[in-house]
Parts: structure tokens; C-alpha cells; sequence
């Protein structure tokens, strides 16, 4: 592991010690490399690109809009999967012909259902889909404030003092403290 400290003899030239600097070029390399490698691979081979820069600009806007049919989590514009490869080539076919964006999203969700979008209208039936993260942290929310108050009355019961025993539980007591060890 290189570590980068400031070395106490300078070069005689008056600089920075030369093995410093090149330490320092391998560590901004190496991060400019792993960042690279970590940004997401787009999918999209240079044969499918259109030539105008805007075509390409809003086709690659509406492939991310769409999901992959094979990998089901990623956009079209992510996946390597042939299908994928498909609608890319049907939405850049779509923008040449002159159709808008809402035109090609309509005509791919009309030819594969709404499980096409990534991010699906709201509907009335698509309601639940959207609703379902809120109403389950409600639900969270509820269960936990329940459990805590029952939590609290139960530990309050507990400090109160223990209410007096009847004129039968006594004598039952008292019988029993009486009882010889066995």
C-alpha cells in the first residue's frame, strides 16, 4: 500500500522528488481506472447508434424509460440481451421515421404491455404498485407505536404495587409456610 507523505529532502533541482510524483500519477490513474470500471456499462453497439446526435440523444432517453423483457431489472439501454438489442433498434427506427418520444413509448407499450416501462403510469390499476412502499411503511409505523404501547403498559404494571390477597389466598399462605420441609 502506498502511502503519500511529504519526503524531507527536496531534488536537488529545487522539486519534488521524482519517485513522489510518479507515485502520485499511479494514484490518480488507478482512480481514475476504477472509477470508469464502476460507471455503468450502456449496452448500445456502435451499428445501432443513429447518426444525428439528437435522434441518438432522445433514443437513449427512451431506452433507459424501458425494461428489458429478459433481465426484467435493467433498461433496455443497459442490457446485452438480443431482445433488448431488438427494441433499441425498433426505437431508433421509430425516432428516423419522425415519430415523438410519447409516439414510440406508446407504440412499444401498445406491442408489449405496460410491464415494458420501467416507470408504469399511474393508473387505477397500477395504484397498489405505487401505493404498496407507503401503505407498508404505515403498516411498519403502526405495528411498532402498538407494540410500544402495550410494551409501556405492561411495564407499568409491573411497578405498581401488588394488589392484597384475599382472606382465602392468605390462609392457603399461611398453610403452606407452616409445611414442615420434606
Amino acid at each position: 500500500m502506498f502511502v503519500l507523505r511529504p519526503h524531507p529532502k527536496r531534488h536537488p533541482g529545487g522539486g519534488r522528488d521524482p519517485v513522489h510524483v510518479s507515485v502520485a500519477i499511479l494514484v490518480v490513474t488507478a482512480l481514475i481506472a476504477l472509477f470508469y470500471a464502476l460507471s455503468p456499462a450502456h449496452a448500445v453497439e456502435p451499428g445501432e447508434m443513429l447518426k444525428d446526435p439528437a435522434l441518438e440523444a432522445r433514443a437513449r432517453r427512451i431506452s433507459q424509460e424501458l425494461r428489458c423483457l429478459v433481465c426484467q431489472n435493467q433498461s433496455i439501454d443497459d442490457s446485452n440481451a438480443e431482445l433488448a438489442r431488438d427494441l433499441r433498434v425498433l426505437v431508433r427506427e421509430r425516432l428516423a421515421a419522425g415519430d415523438s418520444d410519447a409516439a414510440v413509448l406508446a407504440f412499444v407499450e401498445a406491442r408489449y404491455g405496460e410491464f415494458v416501462l420501467l416507470r408504469p403510469p399511474l393508473k387505477l390499476h397500477t395504484f397498489v404498485l405505487w401505493a404498496a412502499p407507503l401503505l407498508l411503511l404505515v403498516g411498519i409505523a403502526l405495528y411498532l407505536f402498538r407494540r410500544t404501547r402495550q410494551r409501556r403498559a405492561q411495564a407499568g404494571g409491573a411497578n405498581q404495587q401488588p394488589s392484597q390477597l384475599t382472606s382465602a389466598e392468605q390462609q392457603r399462605l399461611d398453610a403452606l409456610l407452616k409445611r414442615p420441609p420434606a
